[in-house]
């Protein structure tokens, strides 16, 4: 048995990770999918969004404004001690999906003993010279990135957050939702994802710094799966992370494995991921008996 924390990403909860989370634990595993703050189980719907009052949601006020990565550290790093109390050896196996790679860098540290092994699934992982969001996202990598700067909905810097709408009916609205989250996928399946996100997040998250330290983070067996039809973060983004990571520490390079296909979302059948996960193990035995 293996215990899993699994990290959610930018406007999502843990009930992204559901079709995942359900097969790991029908095969004996133990986990544990977290809510960020204000996310999920907490999430805050405006008013406004619920009534598609567009003229007051530019403006309504969020209990997200100020929240930061220290607020989602600290409530993924409880996560994982409380998981790593009844896991095997006392580790877990933490994976952070999109800009759930910022919980994954930060936490490990925090506490890089109770972790395993470290997965970044099509995720943020920053280096000292591209150490948050908006700067990886400035970088030539990133130029092809679908960003939904047309359907921002009010200022982001008075509400302190950036809030979508993911109940539009505006065909460019959901084009460029669709691109960014699951191109490619049906319509219905397009549907569900929009359904499961909720229009606000922090923008503080976009500035704060997310780099491993070697010394802790850099000391535990890392993972990245790479989604080769992602348009939010696209591949050459995804190369560059990983490239700067395994530079940092030559001794300790990213395992990388590729899903050609996947949209920022993800594959339609969670089975590739799943093996991908329970495949760790295996892939830390092989390198230790190789080195």
């Amino acid at each position: 048995m293996t215990a899993y924390v699994l990290v959610h990403g930018s406007h999502g909860s843990g009930a992204f990770w559901a079709p995942i989370a359900r097969e790991l634990a029908l095969r004996g595993h133990q986990v544990v999918a977290v809510d960020q703050p204000w996310h999920g189980t907490e999430a805050h719907l405006p008013a406004a969004y619920q009534t598609q009052d567009l003229h007051a949601l530019a403006t309504e006020p969020s209990p997200l404004a100020g929240i930061g990565l220290d607020d989602f550290e600290r409530r993924v790093t409880d996560a994982v001690r409380r998981a790593a109390r009844t896991a095997p050896n006392g580790q877990v196996v933490l994976v952070g999906h999109s800009m759930g790679g910022c919980s994954v860098s930060r936490v490990a540290n925090a506490v890089p003993e109770l972790l395993a092994h470290l997965v970044y699934m099509t995720a943020c992982c920053f280096s000292p010279s591209v150490p948050s969001i908006n700067a990886v996202m400035a970088t030539p990598e990133a130029a092809t990135a679908i960003v939904p700067a047309g359907q921002v909905v009010g200022d982001p810097q008075e509400l302190g957050v950036l809030r979508l709408n993911f109940r539009s009916q505006d065909p460019e609205d959901l084009a460029v939702f669709k691109e960014m989250f699951c191109a490619d996928h049906p319509e219905a399946d397009f549907l569900r994802v929009l359904a499961g996100l909720q229009p606000d997040e922090t923008i503080d998250v976009n500035d704060d710094h997310a780099v491993g330290e070697s010394d802790a983070w850099g000391r535990i067996p890392r993972t990245y799966l790479r989604f080769g039809a992602d348009r939010l973060l696209p591949p050459s983004l995804q190369d560059l992370m990983i490239r700067l990571a395994d530079e940092r520490t030559p001794d300790n390079p990213f395992r990388v494995r590729d899903f050609p296909t996947a949209p920022h979302m993800g594959p339609q059948d969670p089975g590739p991921v799943v093996a991908a996960l329970t495949g760790l193990d295996d892939r830390r035995q092989r390198l230790s008996s190789s080195t």
